[in-house]
């Protein structure tokens, strides 16, 4: 059974790992995942001071969250799953996890910096688009903004 639990520092690596294989899951080419490593690396500090939240089924992790920003306006900071459990409840088990922590935190909404690719799964869980953010990999390249409201 798959379990949400508290990111620890030791995490940090295998979390930058599972972060990039579910970025290029989407089709991105070498170059582009290259681009993103900065971006998407997680250090030991950042797994406590952004509020990580890892699933795990059997010992494996599955993917994780990144709960972002004071109330009552945060940001899902970051939100992978692994590539082949996708379409398996792991992001719906994810984001409901980090939903609740945020209303309980007096959070009221989220952004969502998405990936073009995921947008779907995220207006499915109720999230609206309310403009565009430019890419902080990839000068250029624009980013769906989306807001999830908590209330």
């Amino acid at each position: 059974m798959t379990h949400v639990r508290e990111g620890r520092p030791e995490d940090a690596a295998a979390l930058t790992a599972l972060a990039l294989r579910s970025k290029a899951h989407w089709g991105y080419d070498e170059e582009f995942i290259d681009a993103c490593r900065d971006e998407l690396a997680v250090s030991p500090d950042e797994v406590a001071a952004r509020r990580t939240a890892v699933a795990e089924r059997d010992g494996r992790i599955l993917g994780f969250t990144m709960l972002d920003g004071e109330p009552p306006r945060g940001a899902l900071g970051m939100m992978f799953v692994e590539p082949d459990t996708i379409g398996q409840g792991v992001g719906r088990l994810l984001l409901t996890h980090t939903t609740a922590l945020a209303r309980r935190s007096g959070f009221r909404t989220l952004t969502i910096d998405a990936d073009p690719n995921a947008e779907p799964f995220y207006t499915a869980m109720g999230a609206v688009r309310v403009g565009a953010t430019p890419s902080g990999s990839v000068p250029g390249r624009v980013l769906p903004l989306l807001e999830l409201a908590l209330t």
